[in-house]
């Protein structure tokens, strides 16, 4: 028996176009929904680790600017403990400034010289004194000149006769001299032994 199909198959056919092209329209629209999907929580996990990330930078950052700061704090505290050691250390060389300036005037003065007077205006010392001849003057200078620790650059200012009587009467031709002498800082060893020697006295 043969049979015949007698519904437009055109039609059919384009009906089965249609659904085949809206199942595939929709299978496309679903794995395109499912890579955005897929892609917006690759990025979503992203900006989550890069976040964190930052977060963990900035709080480094922080901590560091912390210790950089109390390392400046601690520079700031050495410096003015230095300051204040360096500031005591001086009033004690000045302290004992007078007591090794005449050490070193009474050591360094040769016999034959007699020491009248002696000023002191900040660092600058003037001496006067009475001397037998200009030989004495002159080994003076040359004493302070060369071995002193405290004392540097001898000026002679002026020398002239002077007649001082004994109690015998007799008349003795002497020298008036006086001269100035600039006080120096003396090595900081020599300072702080003197300094030490003074406390034990």
């Amino acid at each position: 028996m043969i049979l015949i199909n007698l519904l437009p198959y055109r039609e059919e056919r384009r009906k089965r176009r249609k659904a085949a092209f809206f199942a595939g329209l929709g299978a496309a629209a679903l794995a395109g929904a499912g890579v955005v999907g897929a892609i917006f929580l690759l990025l979503q996990f992203l900006t989550t680790e890069q976040q964190a990330h930052n977060q963990y930078i900035q709080n480094e950052i922080t901590r560091l600017e912390a210790q950089i700061k109390d390392i400046a704090d601690l520079k700031t505290e050495i410096e003015s403990l230095k300051s204040r050691q360096r500031a005591v250390e001086d009033l004690q060389t000045d302290r004992n400034t007078p007591v090794q300036l005449l050490n070193d005037l009474a050591r360094l003065a040769p016999e034959g010289i007699y020491l009248t007077a002696i000023r002191q205006d900040n660092k600058t010392v003037t001496v006067s004194g009475i001397a037998q001849t200009n030989e004495r003057v002159s080994e003076f200078l040359r004493n302070v000149s060369r071995s002193s620790e405290w004392l540097d650059k001898p000026d002679l200012i002026e020398v002239k006769l002077a007649n001082v009587t004994t109690n015998t009467r007799d008349a003795r031709r002497l020298l008036d001299f006086s001269m100035k002498v600039s006080i120096k800082a003396p090595p900081r060893e020599a300072a702080q032994a003197a300094s030490g020697a003074q406390k034990k006295s």
